[in-house]
């Protein structure tokens, strides 16, 4: 018979090789090495915008480089799918945006879930969407731009990120509310969609504040309208959606950051101490303030129920409009 003694140290073994296979966190010596974390837009777009000050930030209070992988295409989905691939090991992270509440409704067969595939860590920045006209293509003005609209159907044509995507949607949403028939261009990422804009190779988008402020103050965009019930105070001369007779034309684009599901709860709440310290840094305060954008304090399974929500949401607005892939 196996004495106590004996069997205690028998299961100290057994428990040992049991372990010896699985990944051990070392939460002091986290971060060792750079971190990934994928942007499913190409550079130059509201995601990229946003994600660029924060990995500096990271990259300095850590000491380790947050490293930023643009992997555009598909509407945001390609990086998405990426991401929910990776290893959960606490140097992979994700960050997607309202694109990816949108998707589940508009792509059948997604080879990810936002919900099931990802741990929600938190929400970075919320803007409102802004409806931006090339100046030498399109009047300055919303009312000449709505007459203009309805007395060419199909002629004016409005960039997006991607079929399926927020700025897709928003011009859905305005063509049924304001009774105008507009042309979808589709691009890979609001960057490329913002240079056609630019470029005069499309008229007109409907594009988060974040990625177009600059532009706007530049004046080489116009901003007609803010799609929302207040003026946004980064533009305050640009009336809002409610102000020009369209109460219920509210479109909000979001940005939030995820780990792959598994990845160590150690990892997820070190990552989230860095973000809420985020608003206290001039450089996110700042470039935050210029952009028009709030840091929500919405993390974790808030964050989580607020994405199903959007889901939701989402899926009755494709519905209603009829919006299809391109």
């Amino acid at each position: 018979m196996i004495n106590t003694k004996r069997r205690a140290l028998l299961q100290v073994g057994v428990g040992s090789v049991g372990l010896a296979g699985l990944p051990v966190w070392a939460q002091a010596d986290w971060p060792s090495k750079a971190m990934t974390v994928i942007v499913p837009f190409p550079a130059g777009g509201g995601t990229d915008a946003f994600a660029r000050p924060i990995s500096a930030v990271i990259s300095k209070s850590l000491g380790k480089q947050w490293v930023i992988d643009n992997r555009g295409g598909a509407g945001g989905n390609l990086g998405a799918g990426l991401a929910a691939r990776a290893a959960p090991d606490g140097y992979n992270w994700f960050m997607g945006a309202v694109h990816h509440a949108i998707a589940p409704s508009m792509y059948p067969n997604l080879d990810y879930s936002i919900e099931n595939d990802f741990v929600p860590i938190a929400m970075v920045a919320r803007v409102p969407q802004v409806l931006v006209v090339n100046p030498k293509k399109v009047p300055g003005d919303f009312k000449a731009f709505l007459e203009m609209a309805k007395a060419n159907p199909g002629k004016l044509n409005y960039g997006s990120a991607g079929s399926g995507t927020s700025h897709h949607l928003a011009g859905e949403l305005f063509k049924i509310q304001s009774k105008t028939d507009l042309t979808h261009i589709p691009y890979k990422g609001a960057g490329p969609a913002l240079q056609g804009l630019l470029a005069g190779d499309v008229d007109l988008m409907f594009d988060g504040l974040g990625s177009s402020a600059q532009h706007i103050k530049s004046g080489r965009l116009n901003a007609l309208m803010v799609a929302g019930s207040v003026r946004n105070p980064a533009i305050p001369d640009v009336p809002s959606a409610a102000e020009l007779g369209f109460p219920n034309y509210t479109v909000t684009t979001w940005y939030g950051l995820w780990a792959p599901k598994g990845t160590p709860p150690e990892a997820q709440a070190r990552m989230l101490a860095e973000i809420k310290k985020l608003p206290l840094d001039a450089l996110i305060k700042d470039g935050w303030a210029a952009n028009g954008a709030e840091f929500p304090d919405l993390t974790g399974a808030q964050f989580g129920a607020f994405v199903s929500a959007e889901i939701k949401r989402w899926a009755e607005v494709v519905k209603v409009s009829g919006a299809k892939l391109d």
